[in-house]
């Protein structure tokens, strides 16, 4: 008998899940030990800059109207989204390796000039990923989500299960948050949020060392983000479905009892 495609990415989901839940191995320890002391060899004016654009990349998403043109995508099946959305990473991809190959041809400091531009990129293209799942981006709470699934990509293990555990039953927990934003003590999750990331990822974002592996960085990052984002609104869908069989099972139930 075939799998269906709700099938095929529940086992891709689970596997996903099953990974970032994982306890780090050797291999991870040693590379964070590694990234770390790399890290340590940049200059402060490289960290003041990130953390300056990360600062500034959270207000632009919470409260900007730079990524939120994508209108919610309606009346398609999940097999159809997904290949738009496939289709949508590719071309971000190509973007941003061309961004990479310019900013490091530049040197250093291009690069870091640019560094912004590059969190652009990436962003627009979570919130074009948001948008074809169905999700209104105009809400700031949506707007939250995407940037939990960047942070999910770019923290330690051990912070990324913990973002993890926040993004479960998300749809639970962003009724329970204000649904005006200046009720939203947004200061707060601005400097957790610029603590809980991890600078040696971040700092992977920079192509100083070359036009070809900054193309080559920017590819993989990207494609590690697009796939990260699936897999986080694969886990709402899947979540919503169940909470609409049980909520459905229950009915059934109680018109069978009379109750």
């Amino acid at each position: 008998m075939s799998m269906t495609y709700e099938q095929k990415i529940q086992g891709e989901l689970d596997f996903w899940k099953f990974k970032t839940l994982q306890k780090p191995s050797l291999l991870n320890k040693v590379t964070d030990k590694v990234q770390k002391k790399i890290n340590s060899y940049i200059p402060d004016k490289v960290h003041d800059a990130i953390t300056a654009a990360i600062k500034q990349m959270v207000k632009a998403v919470l409260f900007g109207s730079t990524f939120t043109t994508s209108k919610p995508v309606t009346d398609l099946t999940m097999m159809h989204r997904e290949a738009l959305i496939k289709q949508k990473i590719e071309n971000y991809k190509k973007t941003g390796a061309a961004e990479g190959g310019i900013t490091g041809a530049g040197g250093f400091l291009m690069s870091l000039a640019d560094f912004p531009l590059l969190l652009g990129i990436k962003m627009k293209m979570l919130f074009d990923i948001a948008a074809v799942y169905g999700y209104d981006v105009k809400d700031y709470r949506e707007r939250l989500y995407i940037l939990h699934v960047f942070q999910l990509t770019f923290s330690s293990k051990e912070e990324s299960q913990n973002v993890f555990i926040k993004m479960q039953a998300w749809d639970d927990k962003a009724h329970q948050l204000p649904t005006d934003i200046d009720e939203f003590d947004w200061l707060t999750f601005q400097q957790q949020y610029r603590d809980y990331i991890d600078l040696a990822k971040l700092a992977q974002m920079l192509p100083f060392v070359g036009a070809a592996v900054g193309a080559i960085a920017n590819y993989k990052l990207i494609e590690k983000l697009g796939k990260t984002a699936m897999m986080s609104y694969r886990m709402r869908h899947t979540s919503l479905q169940y909470a609409v069989a049980s909520s459905q099972e229950t009915e059934n139930r109680k018109l069978k009892t009379g109750n």
